[in-house]
């Protein structure tokens, strides 16, 4: 629009230091202002370290977190954004969950992701994460067919997707490949209780553990895969009473989603727990909503859409500039286009 302008003001013979520039030429010949304004197009993903950045969380760490009662936080993540928050947030553990498949992907279940598409969200993930330790989701059918089919999908999330330990979902039919996994010296995070991947011979996403016989179970399968060598393990959906005695007839962590606060640590899906969904969305009972992602989100982008209809946006500030006779310059090799 102001170059249009000048292009009148030209055909008139007023000289392009006039009116028609001074938009242009009031905001950027001030050096101070220009200093002041040093943002270019280019610019580092991460911003600014920490002043104080965190040491590396490692398998050791978290062993000696569990010896202490210090509960262990994770979340899941499941992009550089999600992951370079979750990271600055101090949380101890991320981890890149198949529930990205219906909350970054939009699918009906867990069931549908692939695992090329875990693996790049996995790799997206550890580009961000700096001190926590990271876990990646083995997603359905990468893993259940024999121990050596685990193994090969374990090393891709190792060697590819830049994890430095996976979970798997199941009980004692796993205790084979949770030993075939570790052998290699990868850290297994073992899943117990509802195990989303089967919810459709569960009969859904059911709560477990509810009668002596599930309980028993699910027991049983914990010590199966603690003794398999799995670091630690997540509790899905099981009473709190029923997961507090699980993690004291254990000698690993366990990790909590739905099981009460008698577990080692507790985990949730980052998108539920910020709120970064549209109203109406049904969560889970055990999701507590720490913040409205979604509100902000909207009303920002609500913002700039009528910022830029009534051409607020961009204002001077938010433009580059060029040297004077550089514009003028420019406006007198163009007047006969």
């Amino acid at each position: 629009m102001y170059l249009s302008s000048v292009a009148r003001s030209l055909s008139r013979g007023t000289r392009p230091s006039q009116l028609a520039l001074a938009p242009f030429l009031s905001v950027f010949s001030s050096t101070t202002r220009q200093t002041q304004q040093a943002r270019w197009s280019s610019h580092s993903p991460m911003g600014t370290p920490p002043a104080n950045p965190r040491d590396k969380v490692t398998l050791l760490k978290l062993k000696q977190m569990h010896k202490k009662g210090d509960p262990i936080t994770m979340i899941t993540a499941h992009d550089f954004p999600s992951a370079h928050v979750a990271d600055a947030a101090g949380m101890d553990v991320i981890l890149v969950g198949d529930s990205l498949a219906m909350v970054a992907l939009g699918m009906e279940d867990t069931s549908e992701v692939l695992l090329e598409e875990m693996l790049l969200h996995c790799r997206s993930v550890a580009r961000a994460t700096k001190a926590a330790f990271t876990i990646g989701d083995l997603p359905m059918g990468s893993y259940e067919i024999a121990p050596a089919q685990a193994l090969e999908t374990a090393i891709r999330f190792v060697k590819e997707g830049r994890m430095q330990g996976v979970k798997l979902e199941g009980g004692k039919e796993m205790v084979p490949t949770i030993q075939k996994i570790t052998s290699v010296g990868i850290p297994v995070l073992g899943h117990v209780g509802l195990t989303p991947q089967r919810q459709n011979i569960l009969g859904g996403f059911r709560v477990q553990g509810k009668t002596i016989t599930s309980a028993t179970k699910i027991l049983d399968d914990a010590l199966a895969l603690q003794e398999a060598g799995c670091f630690a393990l997540v509790v899905e959906a099981v009473p709190a009473e029923v997961a507090a005695l699980i993690t004291q007839k254990l000698s690993i962590p366990t990790i909590g989603i739905g099981a009460g606060n008698g577990c080692s640590g507790q985990v949730l899906v980052q998108v539920d727990m910020t709120g970064n969904f549209p109203p109406g969305r049904r969560i889970p009972k055990f999701v507590k909503q720490y913040g409205n992602v979604w509100a902000e989100s909207l009303r920002a982008i609500e913002a700039y859409r009528d910022e830029v209809k009534s051409r607020q946006y961009p204002a001077p500030e938010h433009t580059y500039g060029i040297q004077k006779d550089q514009l003028e310059g420019f406006v007198e090799a163009v007047k006969g286009v």
